[in-house]
């Protein structure tokens, strides 16, 4: 694969992952919102909607890529912060970033730079798959989050009916990849991509995880029938 090696070898080394990043930054999001026939703003739009944060409260924003995510996130009037390993997709955002006035900071999942307890929500749009240790991120993230506070996480997961889950599955590892030949910037990546969207765990076996990690309440809500599944919870 031109996106930095096997999906194996990804999955071994952060910096290949962040790459394959860099590889897909100039049109990420044009295709993600091609491949997800526009549902990706909806998903983003439900995100911000499961946060009780307004003005005054400090959003942190996880793996936001290129900050589509981020600006969503603002419109709660919250301060929000994004990160994200990539230098790639944080440079193909730094113009939308300024012009809605939000930092943008080159951090990894499973150590952010900031202190303990000191956000009062934590977002991760599809890329907690994407981090070498999920559970290690799912705990940092209750680390800088005060008590009481909120955790979203948005991530692919499996369609509940099964007819469509079939359906699904054919589409994700079969016409993912041709459709992101025409509209990607790195079309190989994403065979990597569909492929660790298959791998990930359903929306129960996370939430298990999410509980393991520290965190408490939590719950999910299934989008466009489990092809995306958002799961909230809360920080002890």
């Amino acid at each position: 694969m031109s996106a930095g090696g096997s999906r194996a070898q990804l999955d071994r080394d952060p910096s290949a992952v962040a790459r394959m990043f860099d590889g897909v930054a100039a049109r990420y999001d044009l295709t993600n919102t091609v491949l997800s026939f526009a549902q990706d703003v909806r998903w983003r739009r439900a995100t911000r909607e499961a946060l009780a944060v307004g003005p005054g409260d400090t959003v942190l924003d996880v793996a936001a890529g290129t900050g589509v995510s981020t600006v969503e996130l603002a419109r709660t009037g919250a301060r929000c912060l994004a990160t994200d390993f990539s230098l790639g997709m944080l440079r193909s955002g730094r113009s939308r970033a300024a012009t809605a006035g939000l930092p943008l900071v080159a951090a990894d999942a499973l150590d952010l730079p900031l202190p303990d307890a000191s956000v009062d929500a934590v977002v991760i749009s599809f890329g907690l798959r994407n981090t070498v240790d999920p559970d290690a991120a799912l705990a940092e993230f209750a680390r800088v989050t005060k008590p009481g506070g909120t955790l979203a996480v948005c991530e692919f997961s499996r369609p509940v009916w099964a007819p469509f889950r079939r359906v699904y599955t054919d589409y994700l590892m079969r016409a993912l990849p041709r459709v992101a030949r025409a509209v990607s910037s790195n079309p190989d990546a994403y065979v990597y991509l569909a492929e660790s969207i298959r791998a990930w765990p359903d929306q129960a076996a996370l939430a298990e995880r999410i509980a393991a990690a520290g965190w408490r309440s939590v719950a999910w809500r299934d989008l466009t029938g489990g092809i995306v599944a958002l799961h909230t919870a809360t920080r002890p």
